[in-house]
């Protein structure tokens, strides 16, 4: 198990949801899917509001190329099992996140620090996707369901260095202020473990 407090997160996943998720493996997939589709536009609207920051675009873009390689990749799971994607339910878990960096107290309002903290708020989900699937591959892998816990372990170290990306590119808007990213990214952790808490542990990936 990979301990959340590794990946800046402040609460661990409550058991009951990887119960859940194996329970239904379908389900989580569809959900996983629309997940990574999420994460690309978002990293996508993101690199078209830097255009005089090519590093950054160049970043994000490359990062989006990545989600959506997922994206397509748990479609080809989806379609061996025969399941439709289905449309996009609403994750009220990514809704809540992007709400708190806009509304937590203190949160500053000069453009360079709302960039911060969308790129933190994409630190944190990818944080967040990173300590399920570490649940999920263990879980996979007791149950003798060996091809799909691979899947997911190659997935596991994308998620890693995502976040990690994530909070290097917060660093560098912050002019390398690593100190106030660090103190920022903390504070809107607290807020997400909040958001955890208040959710059930429905087969989704961030419920």
């Amino acid at each position: 198990m990979l301990p959340a407090a590794m990946l800046c997160l402040q609460r661990d996943t409550d058991p009951r949801w990887v119960d859940a998720a194996v329970e239904h493996l379908d389900e989580l997939l569809a959900d996983h899917a629309h997940c990574e589709m999420k994460a690309a536009s978002s990293a996508l609207s993101l690199a078209a509001r830097v255009p005089d920051r090519p590093t950054l675009a160049r970043a994000l873009a490359e990062l989006a190329r990545e989600e959506i390689d997922h994206y397509v990749r748990v479609l080809d799971e989806l379609g061996r099992r025969g399941v439709a994607l289905g449309p996009p339910p609403v994750d009220a878990y990514a809704v809540e996140l992007r709400k708190l960096a806009n509304t937590t107290a203190g949160s500053p309002h000069r453009p360079e620090h709302a960039l911060v903290d969308r790129l933190l708020v994409g630190a944190l989900i990818e944080a967040r996707s990173c300590e399920r699937f570490r649940l999920l591959i263990d879980a996979l892998r007791a149950r003798g369901v060996a091809d799909l816990a691979d899947f997911y372990e190659e997935l596991l170290a994308a998620e890693a260095r995502h976040y990690r990306t994530f909070v290097d590119l917060a660093i560098e808007v912050a002019a390398g202020d690593e100190p106030s990213v660090r103190a920022r990214l903390e504070r809107l952790s607290a807020g997400e473990a909040l958001i955890c808490a208040r959710l059930d542990n429905a087969p989704v990936v961030h419920g």
